[in-house]
C-alpha cells in the first residue's frame, strides 16, 4: 500500500546546522580610489594632515576602574535625550590616538549627523593625561573596555548600543567580542584596518617607506613612557631607564622591554600570539563588520585571513587600494572618507531588525 505523501518527504529544517554557514565572508569592498589616490600613502596621510576637521563639540567625563585607575571619555551628540536617539555608539582608537584624531572625530560628526550619541573610550594614558598606575594600554587589552560597556549598560538599558574600534581598536574590539560569544550587550561591531597578526605587522612596518609610520608613533610612545617615568615609579616593573628608551627603534623593541613586563606577558612574541584578533575571530557571534584594505602600508598580505578564521557572524569587506584608516574619495579639494557612508548602512541595517 502507498505511503501518504506527507510521509514519503521530510520537512528541510531552515535552522539545522547542516544548513547554516561554518565559517564567515570575504567579499570585494565597494570601495575604488580615486585615479588621484590610488597611491596607499597618500590614502593613508592625505586625511591626517590635509583634509579639513569637521566641527564637533566634545565633552568629557572620567570613567574610574575597578583597580583604582582611570580612562577618560569623550561624548558627543545629544546624550540628554540619548533614549529617542538612533542608538550608542562606543568608539575605540588606535595607536596613540584620542578624540582629536582625524578618523575618529570625523567619524564621530558623521554619527553625530545621523542621530547617534557617541562615546569614545581612551586607552589608559591617551588623550593627553597619565594614568596613575604603572601599566598602559595594549591591543589585547579587553578589561576596560567590557567594563565600560557593563557601565553603560546599567546607565543606559534600553538604548541600542553598537561599537567601533579603528587599528589597535579594531584588533581590540575583534578580541572582546571573540572572547565574550554570549555578549549581548553589543549588537554589532565594526573593524576597521585591525592588524589581525602583531607579529607579521612588527615586521612589515619596519620595512621600507612603512617605516615612517612606525618612526611617528614610536616617538609619541617614547615619549609618553619617559614623561611618565616622572611621576610613576616603574623599577618594579621595566628593566630600562628613560636614557634606554629613548634608544628603542621598533615597534617589536618597544614591546618587548615596555609593553611585555608591564602587563605580563613573557615576551613580545608571546603578547602578540595572545592578543592578535586572527586567534579570536572564530568564536565570534556577534553581526561584526570588517573594512580592510590589501595595500594597507601598516602591514602586508600575510595578515589577511582566510574565511575558515572568520564565523559566520563575520564578514570582511577586502577592497585593492585604501591605505590604513583611509578609503577616501573624492577631489584633492574635496574629499570624501568613503568608510563613513559605509558604516552608515550596516548599522543601520543592524539596528532596523
Amino acid at each position: 500500500m502507498p505511503q501518504p505523501a506527507s510521509s514519503l518527504y521530510s520537512p528541510v529544517d531552515l535552522e539545522s546546522d547542516e544548513l547554516k554557514p561554518s565559517h564567515g565572508e570575504i567579499a570585494k569592498s565597494a570601495f575604488t580610489a580615486p585615479w588621484w589616490a590610488k597611491n596607499r600613502h597618500i590614502q593613508t596621510i592625505w586625511p591626517r594632515f590635509f583634509q579639513l576637521r569637521l566641527k564637533i563639540h566634545w565633552y568629557k567625563e572620567r570613567l574610574i576602574l575597578p583597580d583604582g585607575d582611570f580612562v577618560n571619555l569623550a561624548w558627543a551628540g545629544d546624550r540628554s535625550n540619548i533614549d529617542s536617539s538612533t542608538g550608542l555608539v562606543v568608539v575605540f582608537h588606535g595607536l596613540e590616538g584620542s578624540n582629536k584624531s582625524h578618523y575618529a572625530n570625523d567619524m564621530t560628526a558623521n554619527l553625530v549627523g545621523q542621530g547617534y550619541v557617541v562615546v569614545l573610550m581612551h586607552f589608559r594614558g591617551c588623550g593627553g593625561e597619565h594614568n596613575t598606575l604603572p601599566r598602559a594600554y595594549h591591543s589585547g587589552e579587553t578589561q576596560d573596555a567590557w567594563y565600560l560597556l557593563n557601565w553603560l549598560t546599567e546607565l543606559y538599558p534600553n538604548v541600542s548600543k553598537v561599537a567601533m574600534g579603528f587599528s589597535l581598536g579594531a584588533n581590540m574590539l575583534l578580541k572582546l567580542l571573540g572572547e565574550r560569544p554570549q555578549q549581548t550587550i553589543l549588537r554589532a561591531g565594526i573593524a576597521i584596518s585591525p592588524p589581525f597578526k602583531l607579529a607579521e605587522c612588527s615586521l612589515s612596518i619596519n620595512q621600507g617607506m612603512s617605516r615612517m609610520y612606525q618612526s611617528y608613533l614610536l616617538k609619541s610612545m617614547v615619549n609618553n613612557l619617559v614623561d611618565k617615568m616622572r611621576t610613576v615609579d616603574y623599577s618594579d616593573h621595566l628593566e630600562i631607564d628613560d636614557v634606554k628608551a629613548r634608544s628603542i627603534k621598533s615597534f617589536k623593541e618597544f614591546d618587548q622591554h615596555v609593553t611585555a613586563p608591564l602587563h605580563g606577558f613573557e615576551s613580545a612574541d608571546d603578547y602578540y600570539e595572545k592578543c592578535s584578533a586572527i586567534n579570536f575571530m572564530q568564536t565570534i557571534a556577534t553581526p561584526t563588520l570588517i573594512i580592510h584594505a590589501k595595500d594597507d602600508p601598516f602591514m602586508s598580505e600575510t595578515v589577511l585571513p582566510t574565511e575558515q578564521d572568520l564565523s559566520p557572524s563575520v564578514r570582511l569587506e577586502l577592497s585593492d587600494n585604501g591605505g590604513h584608516v583611509g578609503f577616501m574619495q573624492g577631489t584633492p579639494w574635496r574629499p570624501v572618507i568613503w568608510m563613513q557612508k559605509r558604516v552608515n548602512q550596516y548599522f543601520q541595517e543592524i539596528l532596523r531588525d
